[in-house]
């Protein structure tokens, strides 16, 4: 980018520039000379030499420098002019953009672009600040975005006048930019359009869901297991269609995920679509003279004179240079999350302010609510406000972390393959004396024989292996078991977004939660009424009871109701017709709620006035019953009918209307703040309606009230009136009146607002949740800590968290409550410090970078982060926090997409809540992987003992994949039921890197999978070897017994000399065979068949186990999860399908069992709960004292 003209200008070197030059060079090989490429021109300061060390000019010297233009704009913290950084008249090399990234914490791939057309990109490389792939090596302090350099000159509009502006850009209002100029910025500036983020390719997708070790195991299984049957099929083997079915399946299950995750990516950047959608599509500007309507907004560049009316959507960043109307509000919530709309004028601010203090700057995508006015553009595009949250969301959508439990699963199969590879490659050596043998010749092995077809075969049991170690139904129960999860927290007003933040909240530490409509019901309303008492310097004071826009909501305490006196009459006679907000019900019945339309402090007025009731002459005490909410307003205003509005400006800080009185009386009724109230009134009126001078200790009475309420972190409101009114004694609205004149001009509105009668004044506050105390006490026993960000000021957010219990009523918090600006000024290990400390934290007046780099640096130290958010400009935060969780009633559409979770109730107890499901979720989620694992061990260990005791295989890769996809599929998902600890909010929250299974887990597993090995080639030994066992008869097949010895050499069966086999039948099969030796092949399906429903049933009994990770099923007995029993009986259904239907048991290569076979099977398996119990004693008797150690940890860290 081409830089202006540069001017010749002489800067003083200060100590605290010698400073900042220090600083620089104590991290960096720079010199000072590189860095301000100084010419010289006096005899005190020589040229520097080629190769200079460190020697500062002079304190005091002036030095002439070529400057341009400050560094581009970056995106929302501009470099502070206290050091502004100047770029060479004669050298463009980016040595002062190098002390952006390290000093000002600016990211250095924001200068990127600009740096890559010169030499000072390779530069920077060898200076050490940067990577030579754009990465920042400097400090990030105080982000302010990311992505592309921005187009546009960063310039402070808001900081200069209007003339001034005008100046800059070269334009005039009443003109604007000719068609030429604006052609020109186009080239410069681009389209006023958000930038368009291609995604990943469907086959970029595709090919991310096998970047995954357990995936790439399967795959490789399958295609081998597919190679095999190929080669089984054509030697014309007759389990053809059986080889196949395991290769099939697998690639299936492969596709089902991969179209899973392809369709949860490929949904990934909703955020920035809905952010684009809140963008004006078209403006009334004015070029070469003319007013242009309907312009579209694409079409906008800096420097375009545009029209705002009410309604309208802003269209960019726009300096405002002239109003129309007498005021201009503008609904900027969404962007900047404050609550209210803003006042804005034509006023320069200071430069160094927040977006909330640009008071004559409008942002694109907020929309104006009250008056007309002109303005300039200043920004478009990527370059606005907006543009800088769409790069904070790609950018934080770009570094999306694994939840905990992805991590452990791809720390598990990492393990797994390196586990699988050593077993599989130990089996198939094993048995290499099957398949290859050779002759020892003068002590040199000699004459090799090599069996092809034993050599496949043995190949194939490792195969099978693999099959059997992998549990390939885990990611799909995973999947089931985090859908149940949402249901069960949709039922409690937590709408999951994405399925892996089920479990991430299960652990987390720490909860950043806004305070507006969060920890507060979002709801202004009257805590405190002051009114005037009977005598001059005596007040009256009324506690207001309810939290809601609900009139019913509460009362008020010691009310005279129904007996006004003219004091509080007048009181509700100015909130209700000095008012333009309504209250309604949404739904129609009793169970609806009560929603404001209008200014919340408004809302609140109107509800106070319905407490109040009306005066027994007028109608009865306060209202009741839900039909006509506003009944007592209503009333008010058809007596006192409005004529005339004085609106609100921020200069007189009040709003006024003029009523025609049913005495036929003109009054003028005013609300504002009461310190301008107080200097405008002469009167005071008294409890009995009299009117007394406005005297010196009536003036400090009412002060004091306004003292002691704003120390409550009330937002005070007075009330006044006039009945002297002259001017308007016949005034009824006419246009052609002269007092209507005076109306159309505010600068009139303070004369007319003037000699006031000074009534009363009322207390208002965003009142906490009721229910926010016993959840930030129940996150204190979790060992959760809170902290809470808010755009609110610092003394009101301090009276709120004290009031619900973030903070105790009398502790010293000056060490945990800062704004987010000083908490910015800190210095790293400060920062690191203020974050760490126990109990909960507060950052008032915080901006959207500032919570970013909040959740940024707890992410680094190690903490699993929730961040609520309801607004545009929270976005990114929401993105980058390890649960983001958005407002379903005051949130934007934009924070919902960008979002893990969405509070249907806005409600911080339903965060509660829900950690709490995500606690007792990952529990089931390790109770399923417990269960599953161990029963995939004692599957590896069948087939391992086989091999090595060289027996004939007695589970094939099809059985496998049978019991691990369907047979174990139900009580897995079964054990996402398991009911919660009833002290899971009582235990710390695990740490993020905990370890899936422990080493004491493990050896459980190890234990438990060793006696299913065991037992599932036991039962084959015995079938082959034994009548029969634990007197249980076996011969009742007629099939012939065979040595121990026999059975481990079988595939020596044609050298035996003598050795024959009797038929035996299975079912209403009989099985003959001519040769002997096919005994130990075909001949093993009664054997295989037992090994298998031991298997099943094994891991049955099992899932019993797996209720509890350490508890006894004496203390949580089965029915305690009925789904689970039910599961069970669905998997030995299952088991007994293709046992007992003959075209299912073919494929399976299974043959039916007699009862006496079943009774072996259920002696066999049963022993597997009474083993896991003995291990569950043993570890809770060595757990106990190392639980209770973290817990105490833990909760004084929350407390």
């Amino acid at each position: 980018m081409k830089t202006e003209r540069a001017k010749e200008k002489s800067i003083k070197v200060t100590a605290a520039l010698k400073r900042e030059y220090a600083l620089y060079l104590e991290t960096s090989p720079l010199r000072l000379s590189h860095f301000l490429r100084l010419k010289a021109t006096t005899s005190k300061l020589p040229p520097p030499p080629r190769n200079p060390i460190f020697n500062s000019p002079p304190q005091g010297q002036l030095i002439p420098c070529a400057t341009a233009h400050p560094i581009a704009h970056l995106p929302t913290n501009p470099i502070s002019p206290r050091i502004s950084a100047y770029e060479s008249f004669h050298i463009s090399g980016p040595v002062t953009q190098a002390l952006c990234v390290y000093r000002y914490g600016v990211r250095a791939t924001e200068f990127k672009p600009r740096w890559l057309t010169s030499v000072g990109f390779a530069d920077l490389v060898s200076f050490g600040l940067m990577g030579k792939g754009g990465q920042n090596y400097g400090r990030s302090e105080d982000l302010g975005g990311a992505g592309k350099e921005p187009k546009g000159d960063y310039y402070a509009a808001w900081s200069k006048d209007v003339r001034e502006c005008e100046e800059k850009y070269q334009v005039s209002r009443d003109y604007g930019l000719s068609g030429d100029e604006v052609e020109k910025r186009k080239q410069i500036y681009g389209l006023n359009e958000l930038e368009k983020h291609d995604g990943p390719s469907i086959f970029r997708l595709i090919l991310d869901q096998f970047n995954d070790t357990l995936v790439r195991i399967l795959l490789v299984a399958a295609v081998i297991s597919f190679v095999l049957a190929w080669y089984d099929g054509e030697e014309g083997g007759e389990m053809e269609i059986t080889a196949f079915v395991e290769p099939l399946v697998i690639f299936l299950i492969l596709i089902v995920n991969a179209i899973v995750g392809v369709w949860q990516e490929n949904n990934a950047e909703k955020a920035l679509d809905a952010l684009k959608e809140i963008q004006s599509e078209h403006a009334t500007v004015i070029r070469e003279g003319r007013k242009i309507s309907n312009l579209p907004a694409k079409e906008l560049v800096p420097g375009d004179i545009v029209e705002l009316r009410v309604g309208d959507k802003v269209p960019a960043d726009m300096r405002v240079i002239s109003l129309i109307s007498s005021t201009l509000r503008v609904e900027q919530g969404s962007l900047t999350g404050e609550s209210e709309a803003v006042s804005k004028t034509t006023k320069a601010v200071a430069e160094d302010v927040d977006i909330q203090g640009k008071k004559c700057m409008v942002f694109a995508g907020t929309t104006v609510v009250n008056g007309n006015c002109i303005c300039l553009v200043t920004q478009t595009g990527m370059n606005s406000e907006i543009g800088k949250v769409h790069s904070q969301i790609h950018e934080a959508s770009q570094s999306d972390d694994d939840t905990p439990l992805k991590k452990k699963l791809n720390e598990f199969g990492e393990t797994l393959t390196a586990i699988i590879g050593a077993i599989c490659t130990l089996v198939w050596l094993i048995n290499v004396k099957y398949f290859l043998s050779w002759e020892f010749v003068d002590g040199w092995p000699r004459n090799f024989k090599f069996s092809f077809e034993k050599c496949t075969y043995y190949f194939e049991i490792a195969v099978a292996l693999a099959v059997a170690a992998i549990p390939e139904g885990l990611p799909a129960v995973i999947t089931t078991c985090l859908a149940l999860g949402t249901r069960k927290m949709a039922a409690k007003n937590a709408l999951v977004r994405k399925l892996p933040s089920v479990e991430t909240l299960g652990c987390t530490t720490v909860i950043c939660s806004d305070k507006t409509g969060t920890l507060t019901t979002n709801q202004m309303a009257v805590a405190k009424l002051v009114a005037m008492g009977s005598k001059a310097n005596v007040v009256r004071s009324f506690n207001v009871q309810g939290t809601t826009y609900d009139p019913f909501d509460g009362k008020i305490e010691n009310w005279p109701a129904g007996h006004l006196d003219p004091n509080l009459q007048m009181i509700a006679k100015i909130a209700a017709i000095c008012n333009d907000a309504d209250i309604e019900k949404s739904g129609h019945d009793k169970s609806g709620h009560y929603v404001a339309n209008g200014m919340p402090t408004e809302a609140a007025l109107k509800v106070l006035v319905e407490k109040m009731g009306l005066p027994d002459e007028l109608g009865s005490g306060p209202s009741s019953g839900y039909d006509g909410a506003l009944r007592c307003s209503y009333t008010w205003n058809k007596i006192d009918q409005r004529i005339a509005t004085l609106e609100f400006d921020r200069d007189r800080k009040s709003m006024g209307v003029i009523v025609n009185s049913g005495t036929g009386q003109k009054l003028l009724l005013v609300k504002g703040a009461v310190e301008t109230l107080l200097e405008r009134s002469n009167f005071v009126q008294l409890l009995d309606g009299s009117i007394v001078e406005l005297d010196q200790s009536l003036r400090e009475a009412i002060l004091e009230s306004l003292h002691e309420m704003s120390t409550s972190a009330l937002r005070v409101l007075g009330f006044a009136y006039k009945d002297e009114l002259p001017e308007f004694a016949t005034y009824n609205g006419e246009e052609d009146h002269p007092a209507h004149e005076l109306l159309l001009n505010p600068a009139n509105y303070s004369s007319i607002e003037s000699k006031l009668v000074f009534v009363g004044l009322a207390g208002l506050r965003d009142p906490p949740r009721k229910e926010v105390p016993q959840a930030l006490e129940d996150c204190r026993t979790a060992g959760i800590r809170v902290m809470v960000i808010t755009g609110d000021n610092k003394d009101t957010a301090e009276a709120i968290c004290r009031e619900i219990g973030v903070f105790g009523r009398h502790e010293n918090i000056s060490s945990k409550s800062l704004t987010g600006r000083e908490f910015m000024e800190l210095a790293s290990q400060d920062k690191e410090r203020h974050l760490n400390q126990s109990g909960g934290l507060l950052f008032s007046r915080a901006e959207p970078r500032h919570k970013q780099e909040i959740v940024r640096l707890l992410k680094d130290f190690g903490e699993v982060v929730a961040m609520t958010g309801d607004g545009v400009n929270d976005a990114p935060a929401l993105k980058l926090a390890d649960i983001g969780i958005a407002m379903g009633i005051a949130g934007t559409e934009v924070a919902k997409e960008a979002s893990d979770m969405v509070l249907a109730d806005d409600n911080f107890s339903t965060i509660v809540a829900a950690v709490g499901e995500g606690r007792s979720i990952y529990n089931n989620m390790k109770a399923f992987i417990r269960y599953m694992i161990s029963s995939n061990i004692g599957e590896v260990a069948s087939i391992f003992l086989t091999a090595a005791l060289g027996i004939p295989e007695g589970l094939i890769p099809v059985q496998l994949l049978w019991v691990n996809l369907v047979t174990d599929g139900p009580p897995a998902t079964a054990l996402g039921f398991n009911p919660p600890d009833k002290d899971i909010m009582k235990k710390p929250p695990r740490r993020s890197d905990d370890s899936l299974i422990s080493p004491w887990i493990l050896f459980r597993y190890l234990v438990i999978g060793s006696y299913v090995g065991l037992a599932t080639v036991g039962i084959f030994i015995i079938w082959y070897t034994r009548s029969s066992f634990l007197g249980i008869d076996l011969s009742g097949d007629g099939h012939s017994l065979v040595t121990y010895s026999q059975l481990a050499n079988w595939g020596q069966c044609q050298t035996w000399q003598n050795f024959s086999v009797s038929p035996f039948t299975a079912g209403t099969q009989t099985f003959q065979f001519d040769d002997p030796c096919d005994y130990f092949q075909t001949g093993k399906i009664k054997a295989m068949t037992l090994s298998l429903s031991v298997l099943v049933a094994i891991e049955m009994f099992n899932s019993l186990n797996a209720l509890s990770e350490d508890g006894s099923l004496m203390s949580m007995p089965p029915w305690v999860n009925p789904w689970l029993l039910l599961a069970m009986s669905v998997s030995f259904g299952l088991h007994f399908l293709i046992l007992y239907v003959p075209f299912l048991a073919q494929i399976f290569g299974i043959v039916p069992l007699s009862l006496n076979e079943w009774l072996l099977v259920i002696a066999v398996a049963f022993p597997v709960i009474l083993i896991d119990e003995v291990l569950k004693f043993i570890g809770r008797c060595t757990s106990g004292i190392r639980t209770s150690s973290t817990r105490r940890t833990s909760k004084q860290k929350a407390e």
